[in-house]
């Protein structure tokens, strides 16, 4: 199978996270990404929010003709955006490697609480 067609199905994939979950096509991306070497190591992260964003953008239009819940939201939404604008100037100082540890610790915590 060609790169361009892996890379294909690897955003397929995040896509369809996205329409299922709402978000996480960022735990197929970050790994596609770095074995397929599209970019550099430094870059992973940057370029699966710029795959990912506007996925999240068709999923919110898509949803929102089920109504969607932005009472509940609202707090999140609140503590995201100074959460993710720190996390955006503090990311240039962390280590590539710890990054990746981080996400993966996050993946397995994430799976195994959705387990029990």
């Amino acid at each position: 199978m060609s790169k361009p067609t892996l890379l294909a199905l690897a955003g397929a994939a995040a896509g369809a996270m996205n329409g299922l979950f709402g978000a996480g096509g960022g735990m197929i991306l970050v790994p596609m990404l770095s074995a397929s070497g599209v970019c550099r190591q430094e870059e992973l992260f940057g370029a699966s929010l710029a795959i990912v964003a506007p996925m999240c953008l068709v999923t919110l239009t898509v949803g929102a003709g089920e109504g969607l819940p932005w009472g509940p939201a609202l707090p999140f939404l609140i503590g995201g955006l100074p959460g993710g604008i720190l996390a955006a100037r503090l990311k240039p100082r962390i280590p590539v490697a710890w990054l990746h540890r981080l996400l993966g610790a996050m993946i397995i915590y994430g799976g195994v609480r959705y387990l029990c």
